[in-house]
This record gives C-alpha cells, structure tokens and sequence, in this order.
C-alpha cells in the first residue's frame, strides 16, 4: 500500500516515513524540537542514537507525540519559484548557501572591496536558479545524476 499521501515527516534518524496520526518521539531538549532543527523520531531508539551526538548539557528523554491527523496541519515548507516560474518546495530554500567568509575572502583579495550582508541571500538565489536550471537540463536528457555539464553561464 502506498502510504506517500499519509507522510507527516521523515524520522531525523533512519529516514522512515511518520504517517499522519501516528506516534512519534521529540527530544525533551528545546534545541532539538526548534523549527530550525525539528527533528522527529519514529521510535525511542531511533532517538537514542540521536543523543550522543547532541551534546545536551542537561537531561534529555524521548517525549512521545502524536503527527497531526490531516494534511494541512503539516508543517508548511517554503517555496522558491525557479527560473520557469513553477513553484518548489525545499526546506532550504531560505538557507545561505555559500562558505561566506570565502566569498568575502575572494571579493577582498580581488578587488580590495568590503561586501555587504545581503550579498548572501543574492548569490544563495543565483545558486538555488542555477541548480533548478541544471536539474531540468538533467531531466530532460533522462539522467538523474547532475553533471557538471548541467551548468552553463
């Protein structure tokens, strides 16, 4: 039976589906249940090998809930428009996504210019576009595996 409609969230340890309704345990530690992390898991084990990793200063345990029953009490995940004008989903669609300080570094030893903090977001946008363009160049030769060939400038 396919369950993919009935999926709430991916279990933070071993990727296993939470269904809508079902149990599933949080980290007593508020760093680990925070919409930044958010992570979730499928059973208490799975929360175990969670915590030697963590490095939680005080008490942790495994706190049992239950996923919301419907689909649109999911959490919603932000979107970014690709460069065709369809709509993604992408939990990192607000992430930087570049090593800053080695942008900033290449910028000084360049040009001797300063940078300024917006910089990040346009140049996260500019990748999130090119890699959207990439996928779909990918795509449509049939692959699923994006080359280097996939991005063009």
């Amino acid at each position: 039976m396919n369950d993919l409609g009935n999926v709430w969230k991916k279990c933070s340890a071993c990727k296993k589906n939470i269904l809508l309704g079902s149990v599933y345990y949080e980290c007593s530690v508020s760093t680990c249940t925070s919409e930044r992390t958010g992570y979730v898991f499928c059973s208490v084990a799975c929360w175990e090998t969670h915590v030697p990793g963590a490095n939680h200063r005080s008490q942790a345990g495994a706190v049992e809930k239950f996923a919301p029953k419907t689909l649109e009490s999911r959490r919603i995940i932000p979107t970014v428009a690709s460069p065709q004008g369809k709509t993604t989903s992408s939990t990192m669609s607000h992430e930087v996504l570049v090593v800053v300080s080695k942008m900033k570094q290449y910028i000084r030893e360049t040009s001797e210019f300063n940078t300024s903090e917006d910089v990040n977001q346009v140049i996260s946008n500019m990748i999130r576009i090119a890699c959207d363009r990439a996928v779909e160049r990918a795509k449509a030769q049939g692959r699923k595996t994006v080359m280097a060939k996939d991005f063009s400038f």
